[in-house]
């Protein structure tokens, strides 16, 4: 690992903290937390897809220019990755109802942080690592155990967001309460089956980019979910209050 990437795993690790910080005070303003003061507002479908396609297309091209692409490792971790983010950038924005906008702030800095992940993921696994690092990783136990992790995550992610969308019918702009799955536990259980995903990914890699990334989402992803438990408190009361639902950890936050 040079000492430009080490610093560069530093300088993304302590953002994550920041942003964790910051988001405490500014609520990221799309979906039910939307507000225009972030930007001039596009329709969900085209944010989304302009937000989460960079890094799907950056990991592509780091790992197509790579000498170890068809390294078995490698290779499945990529694939991992890409599955991910081919769903995110194409499939998830394409099954979105309604007419919700995105402030075209958020989608430049998620823009941003995908393309700065994908050379932080991207460079290490097909780069960096040392040649012997993946040497065996298939038949290593951390490599099923996060492959493991990252399914059930994903697993969860698409359930939950399955529910979201059956919560209204079309032309119908009112806000529901979720139930089922993992909203039994969490207010937002979509992203705790994120979380989950980008926490195996990081056991599956054993690597200090993948515990970045995880730490990158729980920033991001935690204050939003107690965000979006404030304004579930604030609209609906003691329904939801009387559900004793955490944000976005099961039994702990």
């Amino acid at each position: 690992m040079t000492a430009a990437y080490e610093s560069f795993l530093v300088v993304m690790a302590l953002l994550a903290v920041a942003v964790f910080i910051g988001l405490q005070f500014v609520e990221a303003g799309y979906g039910y937390l939307f507000n225009p003061k972030f930007g001039r507002p596009i329709p969900n479908r085209i944010g989304w897809m302009l937000m989460e396609s960079p890094v799907f297309i950056a990991m592509a091209v780091l790992w197509a220019l790579s000498d170890r692409r068809f390294e078995a490792a490698p290779l499945v971790l990529f694939l991992l990755f890409e599955l991910h983010y081919f769903h995110r950038s194409f499939i998830f924005p394409l099954r979105l109802r309604g007419r919700s906008k995105m402030p075209l702030g958020i989608v430049a800095m998620g823009m941003l942080f995908n393309t700065l992940n994908a050379l932080m993921q991207g460079g290490w696994i097909f780069y960096l690592a040392p040649a012997d690092y993946y040497a065996g990783w298939l038949a290593e136990p951390c490599f099923y155990i996060g492959a493991a992790i990252f399914f059930a995550g994903m697993a969860i992610n698409l359930h939950s967001d399955a529910i979201i969308r059956r919560l209204r019918r079309p032309g119908d702009t009112r806000h529901y309460i979720p139930y089922g799955g993992m909203f039994r536990y969490v207010t937002s259980a979509n992203y705790f089956g994120e979380l989950t995903e980008w926490i195996g990914f990081a056991v599956a890699s054993r690597s200090w980019a993948g515990a970045v990334f995880a730490l990158w989402t729980f920033a991001n992803l935690a204050p939003r979910a107690a965000s979006l438990r404030r304004r579930y408190e604030a609209e609906f009361g003691d329904e939801f209050r009387r559900l004793k639902r955490k944000r976005i950890l099961p039994f702990i936050y």
